[in-house]
């Protein structure tokens, strides 16, 4: 390696370390570590483990909040436990699936590629780097440099530890007589009664639209409207390819014309001859049958052209995705609904779940005006928690807006859920006493 290599490492490695000694609080400083360190060290991914209590895998590479309830981050959890275990106090070890247990080691390749690298940070945190391949010692010399560096910044946001003996000295100073009546209102605060709430990402979404199916299957000619566009009945939508439609259809009616001449052909031999009965019967029977099959070309023919039932906003991704595009049939091309009727779609995270029953209040602030919000009142709540497109595991919550209240289709925002009434003390301890539970397993 050269010395202009030489160089760049380093001035990567100081870069590095000048911004971890800046970051702006604890969460930045881990945000920093798990996915800027791969400016100096290559890897796939990297998890960061806090070992104070709760224990918990805190930052992961990619993801600004990782959910403790997923698979993923619960195998990568019992991963760090056990090597925190049997680190031995190195600062640097690295590791595959055959250093772990067999019950991790089976699930080692459906999350993580071949080599792992862990870097301990003073033992308070511990860095875990994922790659395709084992890291040469070049780029071992520099993550234990970084480490030191890491540490470093990682006490700058450690709690500080004097408050304890500041305390001890007011209460040997008389505080505890000064101060006594701060228990019972200390008490008195925590049980006085708030609303349960939290906060999760909602959609403004229409109720009971009408679901415009594709009629028959073929290929989509024209999109007639704009996404979002008010359209008033019978107004075209959309138009399927009619090449192959409209030959069948003439086709079936020259067959039928045919036959339709056959027939009276046999009508007029029929006068003179008995046999010609029999024929004409046959030709009457044909005419029919070609008779049905134009009728139902022509009928198939017409629908080719889809229109609106009734007047709406018509509710769809982009027209040029559409166009030219093979539809089969039954398949859905937009949503027709009406602008009046709207409800409102929230994904309450599992991590942050309440007791939400049908009429818990909701209100909504959307994102695009600031100053606005409405009021909804919920109408379900799934049971079962599904992944989100941000791979967060939540319950779909659904609810019904007060009347008065107007917001606009397709509107997204933050919605604040509220739930039963409960004390003060729950409210501020709800969040550490469930991390707490899920730790000790209690």
């Amino acid at each position: 390696m050269g010395d202009a290599d030489t160089s760049r490492e380093l001035i990567a490695l100081l870069q590095l370390l000048h911004r971890a000694r800046e970051a702006g609080s604890a969460a930045e400083l881990g945000f920093i570590v798990v996915n800027e360190t791969h400016g100096l060290l290559p890897y796939r991914q990297a998890a960061l483990w806090r070992a104070q209590t709760p224990a918990r895998v805190s930052h992961l590479s990619g993801l600004a909040d990782p959910d403790p309830q997923t698979p993923y981050v619960q195998w990568l959890g019992a991963v760090c436990r056990h090597l925190q275990g049997d680190a031995g106090g190195e600062v640097l070890r690295t590791f595959g699936a055959a250093d772990l247990p067999p019950a991790l080691a089976q699930d080692w390749a459906s999350w993580w590629p071949a080599h792992g690298l862990r870097i301990d940070l003073g033992g308070e945190h511990a860095l875990l780097l994922a790659g395709e391949r084992a890291w040469n010692e070049r780029e071992l010399q520099l993550a234990n440099e970084l480490a030191h560096g890491y540490v470093h910044a990682f006490r700058m946001w450690r709690p500080a530890g004097r408050w304890r003996q500041r305390l001890h000295r007011g209460f040997a100073g008389g505080f505890a007589r000064r101060w006594w009546w701060a228990v019972p209102a200390l008490v008195l605060l925590g049980a006085l009664p708030v609303r349960l709430s939290v906060l999760a990402r909602a959609e403004v979404v229409p109720d009971a639209p009408l679901l415009m199916r594709a009629p028959l299957s073929g290929v989509i000619a024209d999109v007639a409207v704009q996404p979002n566009q008010q359209v008033a009945k019978d107004t075209l939508l959309f138009e399927l390819d009619e090449t192959s439609q409209s030959g069948q259809a003439a086709l079936a009616a020259r067959e039928r014309d045919a036959a339709q001449e056959s027939y009276r052909v046999s009508a007029q031999l029929a006068v003179t001859d008995d046999k010609g009965k029999l024929a004409m019967a046959q030709e009457r029977a044909k005419l029919e049958e070609k008779t049905i099959a134009a009728d139902y070309s022509s009928r198939e023919l017409r629908r080719m052209q889809v229109s609106a039932p009734q007047a709406g906003v018509v509710v769809f991704s982009d027209r040029n995705d559409w166009l030219g595009r093979a539809v089969s049939v039954g398949e859905r091309v937009m949503l027709l609904a009406d602008p009046a009727r709207l409800e409102l779609d929230a994904w309450l995270p599992a991590a942050d779940a309440i007791d939400l029953v049908p009429g818990s209040r909701v209100v909504l602030h959307p994102n695009a005006t600031p100053t606005e919000s409405y009021e909804a009142e919920v109408l379900r709540v799934a049971y079962k928690a599904e992944a989100t497109e941000a791979g967060l595991m939540a319950y779909k919550v659904q609810a019904r807006f007060l009347p008065g209240q107007h917001p606009r289709l397709g509107q997204m925002g933050t919605a604040r859920l509220y739930g039963r009434r409960v004390p003060l003390l729950y409210y501020l301890l709800r969040r550490p006493l469930t991390a707490l539970r899920q730790t000790l397993g209690i």
